[in-house]
């Protein structure tokens, strides 16, 4: 809908229009780092004939890590600058845009070393360690890693999903 707007920052000119094409430009971004992630986990068994489980496993996992870092840290400013953006709208704009502002709420920036943190997500890893036990050892980081990536493609479709219908309304 505002694809022909060029927009640098959610706050230049805040208005609605800005800050849903600032959002869901950073959304797509998300997208894309948490769909390189789930691609190369996928495609790495094209690999299997050339580089042993060993070399393999463990550079899957660190893919996941990586793309679920970046993706945590773009989510991470796409809150810092809506919220931003947001104090500088009028009354009548807030209500437009308070499904975004609900999102926020609901899945809020978390601190990533809490992702990291076994002993704080005791579910994720008695899953990683019961699919290490039933695949292969190597396994347990790649679980481990891939369920804080859901997590964060869960925050990032939600959005989506706001922007989106936001959009529509405003049609």
């Amino acid at each position: 809908m505002f694809k022909n707007k060029q927009v640098e920052e959610y706050s230049y000119q805040p208005n609605v229009e800005n800050i849903l094409l600032s959002l869901d430009r950073d959304v797509s971004r998300s997208e894309s780092i948490l769909m390189f992630g789930l691609a190369s986990g996928m495609f790495s068994s094209l690999l299997a004939p050339v580089a042993p489980p060993v070399v393999l496993l463990p550079g899957v996992a660190l893919i996941f890590i990586v793309t679920t870092i970046l993706a945590h840290k773009n989510y991470k400013n796409m809150q810092k600058q809506f919220t931003y953006a947001m104090h500088r709208l009028d009354y009548k704009q807030v209500r437009v845009i308070d499904p975004l502002i609900l999102v926020f709420k609901k899945s809020p920036v978390q601190d990533l070393g809490d992702g990291f943190n076994p002993l704080k997500n005791l579910q994720r890893t008695w899953k990683s360690v019961l699919g290490g036990i039933f695949m292969n050892p190597l396994w347990m980081p790649i679980f481990y890693v891939m369920g804080m990536h859901i997590n964060e493609e869960k925050k990032v479709i939600v959005l989506h999903q706001a922007i989106r219908q936001l959009e529509l309304n405003l049609k």
